[in-house]
C-alpha cells in the first residue's frame, strides 16, 4: 500500500461518549442473576473509537464533543496515551456509562443509557470549536448518538455548514439523528444494513432493496454510501457505482466496535488518496480483525495488510 503523508489530519466528533462496561458471560437470560466471567471499563463512543483507529494508523487526530467532568479521568489518560489532541466541551456531571453485554455465541446485548445534559452555554462553545477547528482541517468524523439538549436539526446544522465551507463528513449515526442527517447530504454515510432498513420504513420506502435504498439516498447528492453487513462484508456505492467486499470467515470474539472500525478504514483511506479497490480492502480487513480481539485499536498492522489481500471484491 502506497501512503502520501501530505496531510492526515482529522476532527472526530463525539457529541455523546461513553465509558462502555463490557462484560464476557456464556448466556444471557433475562429475569434473573447473571454471572459474568470478565469484564473490561474503558472509554468509547463511536467517534472515539474512530479517533483511537486513526491514532493508532498514524493520523493527527483532534477529538471534539461533550465530557462530563466528573469522570473526565479515563477519557484524558487515553487520548494522552494515543496522542489525540483533546478538544472536548467539559459539562457538568458524569459521562454516561453503556453496558455491553457480549456471550459466548458472539450475540452482543447493548444497554445505552442518555448521556449528558448540554446547556446552552457548552453548545455554544462546542460550536466555536467546531468551527475554529475547520480553519485547519478539511475532514470531520461525526460518528454517533445525540445527548440531551442537542436536537438531531442542531447535529444536520452543523454538518451543513461543514460541506458549506469545503469539508468532508463522515457521518455515522442512527434513529432522529441520522434521520435529520441525511438531508444535508454528508460526504460519506455508513449506516448498517439494519439502520438503513429501519430509516427506509421511516420514509416510507420499506418496500425497497437495500441497493435501491441506497441509489436513492445517493440520487440526493450523498458522495459515498458504505453500507456494512456484518460478516457479509461491505457495500460502497460512489459517482464510480457499486463496489462490494466480502472478508473470510472470522472467529468473532465481539463485534464491539467492528462499524468504528471500518469508518475509521474508510477514512485512512481518503486521507492517503488510496483507490476506491484499496481503500474498501484495507477498511473491511480492518473492520473484519476488529471481531477477533477484544477492545477497539489496530493490534497488528501486518495482519491487517495480510488479510487485505483475501479480501473478495466484487
Amino acid at each position: 500500500m502506497t501512503m502520501q503523508t501530505t496531510n492526515l489530519k482529522v476532527v472526530t466528533v463525539t457529541l455523546n461518549p461513553a465509558l462502555d462496561l463490557t462484560g464476557h458471560l456464556q448466556a444471557l437470560t433475562t429475569g434473573t442473576v447473571n454471572q459474568v466471567e470478565r469484564s473490561a471499563l474503558k472509554p468509547a463512543g463511536k467517534g472515539v473509537n474512530v479517533a483511537k483507529v486513526l491514532a493508532e494508523l498514524g493520523a493527527d487526530v483532534t477529538a471534539t464533543g461533550f465530557l462530563g467532568i466528573e469522570n473526565e479521568a479515563p477519557f484524558c489518560q487515553l487520548f494522552d496515551d494515543i496522542n489525540v489532541l483533546d478538544k472536548f466541551v467539559r459539562v457538568q456531571g458524569s459521562t454516561r456509562i453503556n453496558v455491553k453485554l457480549v456471550e459466548a455465541s458472539s450475540q452482543v446485548s447493548d444497554i445505552n443509557f442518555p448521556g449528558v445534559n448540554v446547556t446552552a452555554a457548552a453548545m455554544a462553545e462546542f460550536e466555536t470549536m467546531l468551527f475554529d477547528l475547520s480553519l485547519t482541517h478539511d475532514v470531520f468524523v461525526i460518528a454517533g448518538s445525540l445527548p440531551v439538549g442537542i436536537t438531531p436539526e442542531m447535529c444536520a446544522g452543523w454538518i451543513e455548514k461543514l460541506q458549506q465551507a469545503g469539508k468532508k463528513v463522515f457521518f455515522d449515526s442512527s434513529n432522529a439523528a441520522l434521520t435529520a442527517g441525511l438531508t444535508v447530504q454528508p460526504w460519506l454515510i455508513k449506516p448498517n444494513d439494519e439502520e438503513l432498513i429501519q430509516w427506509a420504513e421511516s420514509a416510507s420506502q420499506a418496500d425497497k432493496s437495500l441497493t435501491e435504498i441506497a441509489e436513492q439516498l445517493s440520487s440526493t447528492g450523498i458522495a459515498n454510501v458504505v453500507v456494512s453487513l456484518g460478516a457479509e462484508g461491505v457495500m460502497w456505492l460512489d459517482q464510480a457505482g457499486w463496489l462490494q467486499a466480502k472478508p473470510p470467515k472470522m472467529t468473532v470474539v465481539s463485534t464491539v466496535g467492528a462499524g468504528d472500525t471500518l469508518v475509521a478504514g474508510m477514512c485512512w483511506g481518503h486521507l492517503n488518496n488510496w483507490g476506491k479497490t484499496e481503500t474498501l480492502r484495507f477498511a473491511t480487513a480492518l473492520s473484519a480483525l476488529a471481531v477477533t480481539q477484544v477492545g477497539v485499536g489496530v493490534e497488528d498492522i501486518n495482519s491487517v495488510q495480510t488479510l487485505s489481500k483475501r479480501i473478495d471484491i466484487c
